[in-house]
């Protein structure tokens, strides 16, 4: 069948089909506008793990998600589709998060690995996986975006969108990140890891088509992070979560934030979103949560008024959804992810329907 066909025989009224791909739509990667590359990786986690679960957590739970999205009523006509995952990845981080735990756990007690020949081989070979990894999540996401496809990428931990970074350096000159996070993720090659989740701003801002990085929601910093800001020439700004609660404390309103958050942007933007940017209830099992961040709605809001202000949207990662006992984890990164995919193809100028208004 031609792809409007299946639109016209497929009922988004009923339960999403359970032999499909994501949000339970009967297309295939060749009829699907937007592709997410799953990245199901967490080498370096320091405190929680469980992140290279989250893409069939968020795979699971989206069959749950309704497909009529107020703002975005046709979004699930243009096709959304889970890439195939590179089965040597998620062994391979599984294999090597065990080498990364013992030096971890070393450095917490104050040795140095320059004194353990095993714990110092194991750093190197996790460093050189890493950038393996890198490369082939670029050709991964370059074969997507040479087919003209909308592409994001469901991580995983916040290592993981490198890669993709850099394959967006092939496609245009110069680009900015909105980055939604509880942290800075600006710490240098943390605890040895050249490719820590605790580094990907630090490593992104090595990349000179990168011009600028704004972060939103920050919380939890260090001394190290603090420098690297300062020292950016302005090319790292930065909405911590205490400025722009007290902001609000005085009558300053969400939506008069958020034209100043997407004033500081360029033209073009990628959106890195750190579930942890959210209040801690609405993804417990993240990695590192931390006290405060904003609401599923705030981060809603911020994305659509970004997709409505002209400024190019060329992509977007969604990390650190973690699974716990039950399903909730993976029906917010479900949920965001809809959202994600909506805005991305706004900003594409597809055509998504009227918003639903009551």
């Amino acid at each position: 069948m031609t792809k409007q066909e299946i639109i016209d025989n497929f009922d988004p009224n009923q339960p999403g089909l359970a032999d499909a791909t994501l949000y339970g739509l009967p297309f295939s990667a060749e009829q699907s506008e937007i592709i997410i590359v799953p990245a199901p990786w967490e080498v370096t986690v320091s405190y929680g793990s469980g992140a290279s679960e989250g893409v069939k957590a968020v795979f699971d739970a989206s069959f749950q998600v309704d497909l009529m999205h107020q703002e975005f009523p046709d979004l699930w006509k243009l096709g959304i589709f889970l890439d195939e995952e590179i089965p040597e990845w998620k062994s391979q981080s599984d294999f090597l998060k065990k080498l990364a735990s013992p030096i971890i756990e070393a450095l917490g007690n104050g040795e140095n690995l320059e004194e353990n020949s095993q714990l110092k081989s194991d750093l190197g070979k996790i460093n050189i996986a890493g950038t393996q990894f890198k490369s082939e999540l670029k050709e991964r996401v370059l074969h997507w975006l040479d087919q003209g496809k909308l592409v994001g990428l469901l991580g995983g931990d916040h290592s993981t969108p490198l890669g993709y970074y850099e394959a967006l350096t092939e496609k245009h000159d110069d680009f900015g990140i909105l980055h939604l996070d509880a942290h800075m993720d600006l710490r240098d090659a943390y605890e040895g890891f050249s490719y820590s989740h605790a580094s990907i701003m630090f490593n992104a801002l090595k990349i000179p088509q990168i011009k600028k990085i704004v972060q939103v929601g920050i919380r939890d910093f260090c001394e190290q992070e603090v420098d690297v800001v300062r020292n950016s020439g302005e090319r790292v700004k930065v909405f911590t979560d205490t400025d722009l609660k007290s902001e609000q404390f005085i009558g300053i309103t969400w939506a008069q934030q958020c034209s100043n958050i997407i004033n500081e942007l360029p033209e073009k933007v990628h959106i890195s979103f750190d579930i942890d940017g959210l209040y801690p209830w609405y993804c417990p099992n993240t990695g590192t949560p931390v006290p405060g961040g904003f609401s599923f709605e705030q981060a809603a809001y911020l994305l659509t008024k970004l997709a409505e202000s002209g400024k190019e949207i060329i992509g977007f990662d969604l990390v650190e959804v973690a699974p716990g006992e039950d399903d909730w984890d993976g029906n917010v990164g479900a949920r965001m992810l809809f959202h994600l995919c909506g805005i991305l193809a706004k900003s594409k100028g597809e055509k998504l329907g009227c918003r639903i208004n009551f």
